[in-house]
């Protein structure tokens, strides 16, 4: 095969790679793909329009940039479609697992005494553990107090998962609200079952 010396050819191997990673690639990894090095500007660029050229042949696949990365997804209008393949259902959470999940989102870096006020009960270990276990959260330093409480932290996968690039694209909080009645309203407080593995 000759070597990728032009645009399109660079294109078609960042593609290609995409397809191929099990996880988002950053530039500097893409950058990595070649012999002679395009520079981040050119990766960039290229990534942009690939980018267009899935996004206008109106594909159930898009190329998304995420926080740890760029990749290839499924457009969110078919995962009704989708779903239907899966033989294991998704990990249903309870109020009070989103509620600590929103709050050290929104609040972070917060301590476990932080979401106690916030939610005004008592966070229970497990709670923590179904977020750290699930690769969302992280203890990211102590408060500097008697005890030494640690900090907690959403992660880059927390991003990643949510279909995030930062922190700043979360949703204003009445639409957490809306999505926490919408939890109520097909749950009630149950047991928290394991994470299941990523599809």
């Amino acid at each position: 095969m000759q070597p990728a010396t032009t645009p399109e050819a660079w294109s078609r191997v960042i593609e290609a790679a995409l397809f191929a990673a099990p996880a988002p690639l950053p530039v500097s990894e893409l950058r990595r793909l070649f012999d002679e090095d395009p520079g981040p500007e050119l990766v960039r660029k290229l990534l942009e329009e690939l980018r267009a050229e899935w996004a206008a042949a109106g594909r159930g696949i898009e190329l998304v940039q995420l926080a740890s990365g760029w990749r290839f997804q499924t457009r969110a209008d078919y995962q009704a479609y989708l779903d239907r393949l899966k033989e294991e259902k998704a990990p249903r959470y309870s109020r009070a697992v989103m509620e600590t999940l929103a709050i050290i989102a929104y609040r972070q870096p917060v301590t476990r005494g932080d979401i106690e006020d916030v939610r005004g009960v008592a966070v229970s270990p497990n709670i923590l553990k179904t977020l750290e276990s699930r690769g969302w959260i992280d203890v990211v330093g102590h408060r500097d107090t008697p005890g030494r409480p640690a900090l907690f932290a959403t992660t880059r996968r927390f991003l990643d998962d949510m279909g995030l690039r930062s922190l700043t694209e979360l949703p204003a909080l009445t639409e957490i609200e809306k999505i926490m009645d919408l939890v109520d309203a097909s749950q009630t407080e149950q047991p928290v079952p394991p994470p299941a593995e990523e599809v």
